[in-house]
């Protein structure tokens, strides 16, 4: 299965995630990880990833507009979409330490929400080769059976997202 998810990614265009992979799926849930190398320091990744509206994926929105993300990078600060006449809390940061690069979300995203599970997202980045190592962890529980058939699915949008922040940082775009 690994082998389909790599080659979705990259079919995609998104060979600068250096690995992501369902890591493990049970009866009650599943877990992604993704590893990326950033060109920049630990606390520019840190600072990055709450300018979320600058580089999340659009696509992967209600509104269709990345910019209307926000996500304050502070404990019990709202991972928020602004929607016309209204919003959605896409999750809740729990940890902010920008000293140790780590950032923990309880999110559960998307169509996910509507399933009534849990998913806690977490980012560290940490200095290496030059740059920073930034691991992204996706665990998601209280699923049912079909939920944990669309992990893969899960993890190809979230690599993609986690993509366009690594060029994000590195060039200021997004997108190429």
């Amino acid at each position: 299965m690994r082998y389909w998810i790599l080659a979705a990614i990259a079919a995609l265009g998104l060979s600068d995630v250096a690995r992501a992979e369902v890591v493990e799926t049970g009866p009650q849930g599943f877990r992604l990880k993704s590893v990326l190398q950033i060109k920049a320091p630990p606390s520019r990744v840190y600072q990055a990833i709450g300018e979320l509206g600058r580089w999340w994926d659009p696509e992967h929105t209600y509104s269709g507009k990345a910019e209307n993300m926000t996500m304050p990078l502070q404990a019990g600060a709202c991972w928020c979409e602004t929607l016309p006449g209204g919003g959605v809390r896409h999750g809740v940061v729990e940890l902010a330490w920008p000293q140790q690069g780590m950032i923990r979300v309880d999110a559960s995203l998307g169509p996910l929400q509507d399933e009534g599970v849990r998913g806690a997202l977490y980012y560290h980045a940490v200095a290496r080769d030059g740059g920073t190592e930034l691991t992204v962890t996706y665990n998601v529980g209280g699923v049912r059976d079909y939920t944990i058939r669309a992990a893969p699915l899960v993890d190809q949008v979230l690599s993609g997202s986690f993509a366009r922040l690594k060029r994000y940082v590195e060039t200021g775009k997004p997108a190429p």
